[in-house]
């Protein structure tokens, strides 16, 4: 299938959807690096405008990469549900991006049809918005997952409080989560990247998390984001596991350069429901993504790599997963090149999970190298929460030791609460009532004039620590 339009009086040709797709991508790095994006701004809207009229129903006869050699295409394609589809199945691209703004895409509608939105009409639908587009759709999808907590519900916003360390060291671990606790961050996830992934460091991350989880009993899950193998070997030696992390991609070979596949997560998920640790819900799996997976692994097929982020939540929804992210600028500037690159890919990614029913939030990050700095970070904070993220991370500083990278802080999640008036989620801020961390209005009792921070709840979390 092939499409084309004309822009100044000169016809745009497009060679088939994922052509199309590549083109109507708004300027990117890792597009260009790729040879895939447009070659001018023209172009650009030629293809903008001919992606408009595109039928929905399109997506469902071409894959944008091919169904006998992927089989992230054939988990598309055979779960694809027709009947969630059709009340959107007359719309072209252009009128289900107005449709998902009209006053009709209500909380209930968009729930009801995500099981029949595929990654590429999501992604196509991403291509036609403005910024605004994207947080205003994005904020009328509701997700809400559950395993010790309730995440995702509306006017909340959770962190993952990440205590990430160079040399793995638990008191500098436990530091940084009691630092971040007193913040009243962690309520999505406590979630350590671990520098070395052997079975004794594993073990010894997992035992610590929980030991400090169940005695101050919080209600919250833990996780040490080592690779999906190193996890289920720590499940069947009997290691405390919460959620079971990974990092996916939008096409088999990307997650092959990974390490997993399909059959391995549904294992992994299959082996953390059998320890039925969770006390509200069964959503045991957590995983990451980011613009540049699959390009980074020249496993991209010759797609866009918006499309193929957004065919990575596809490979999320099959595990019902507690919590997704994307690790939106953690890739480099290859691939994002600088603060405005990484805020529209931010909002996209969000926008695209959410629509297909993710519960989506965003590591709102640079690295070093990136034409980026904090007040860009602050902003794309800012619109995520305005688009109703269910999730940020939690960093000491702002700034990963380990990881080398720099993310949101403690101080961040409190700031875009504050503004937005968005809240925990409800079991957490009960507990940071009851444990003095915050007062009956939800603010810091060392945020008190006087008082100082916590000085009892500091006590009661670092008590025991020692041994």
């Amino acid at each position: 299938m092939t499409f084309s339009h004309t822009v100044g009086g000169e016809r745009h040709r497009f060679a088939g959807l994922a052509d199309l797709l590549a083109k109507a991508s708004p300027a990117r790095s890792g597009d260009a690096l790729a040879g895939l994006a447009a070659e001018s701004a023209e172009q650009r809207v030629a293809a903008q405008m001919a992606l408009a009229d595109v039928p929905l129903t399109a997506f469902l006869s071409e894959s944008v990469v091919p169904y006998e050699a992927d089989e992230v295409t054939r988990l598309i394609v055979d779960t694809h549900d027709a009947d969630a589809f059709a009340p959107l199945a007359h719309l072209t691209v252009g009128g289900f991006r107005d449709w998902l703004l009209s006053y009709d895409a209500t909380p209930e509608t968009l729930t009801a049809a995500a099981p029949g939105i595929t990654p590429e009409m999501a992604a196509a639908a991403s291509k036609l918005m403005r910024v605004q587009d994207l947080v205003l759709a994005a904020r009328k999808c509701r997700v809400v997952t559950r395993f010790r907590g309730t995440i995702g519900l509306p006017g909340r916003l959770s962190t993952r409080l990440q205590p990430n360390h160079p040399t793995d060291d638990p008191a500098g671990i436990l530091a940084a989560v009691v630092d971040g606790l007193l913040y009243g961050s962690g309520d999505a996830v406590i979630g350590i990247n671990p520098a070395g992934d052997s079975p004794a460091t594993l073990r010894r991350l997992l035992e610590m998390l929980d030991a400090l989880r169940e005695r101050h009993a919080i209600p919250t899950q833990t996780c040490v984001l080592a690779h999906v193998t190193a996890q289920l070997s720590a499940i069947r030696a009997g290691a405390p596991v919460d959620l079971v992390f990974q990092s996916i991609a939008g096409t088999e070979a990307a997650n092959r350069a990974f390490g997993v596949s399909l059959a391995l997560l549904d294992e992994a998920r299959q082996a953390a429901l059998e320890l039925g640790r969770g006390t509200l819900g069964g959503d045991v799996m957590y995983f990451e993504t980011g613009q540049g997976s699959a390009l980074s692994a020249s496993a991209h097929h010759g797609v866009d790599q918006q499309t193929c982020e957004a065919r990575a939540y596809a490979v999320a929804r099959r595990f019902r997963p507690l919590l997704v992210n994307t690790v939106v600028g953690f890739i480099g500037p290859e691939y994002l090149y600088d603060g405005k690159q990484i805020a529209r890919a931010g909002l996209e990614d969000h926008f695209c999970g959410k629509l297909m029913g993710l519960p989506m939030g965003c590591d709102v990050c640079y690295t070093n190298h990136a034409e980026a700095d904090q007040d860009d970070a602050d902003s794309l904070l800012t619109l995520l929460g305005a688009a109703g993220c269910t999730y940020v991370m939690g960093v000491p500083g702002a700034d990963d030791v380990m990881l080398g990278y720099q993310s949101t802080s403690f101080h961040d999640a409190l700031y875009v609460r504050e503004v937005l008036g968005l809240r925990p989620a409800p079991e957490f801020e009960a507990w940071l009532r009851s444990m003095g961390i915050t007062d009956d209005a939800g603010r810091l009792s060392g945020c008190r004039p006087g008082a100082l921070a916590g000085e009892d709840a500091v006590a009661r979390l670092t008590a025991g620590l020692a041994r």
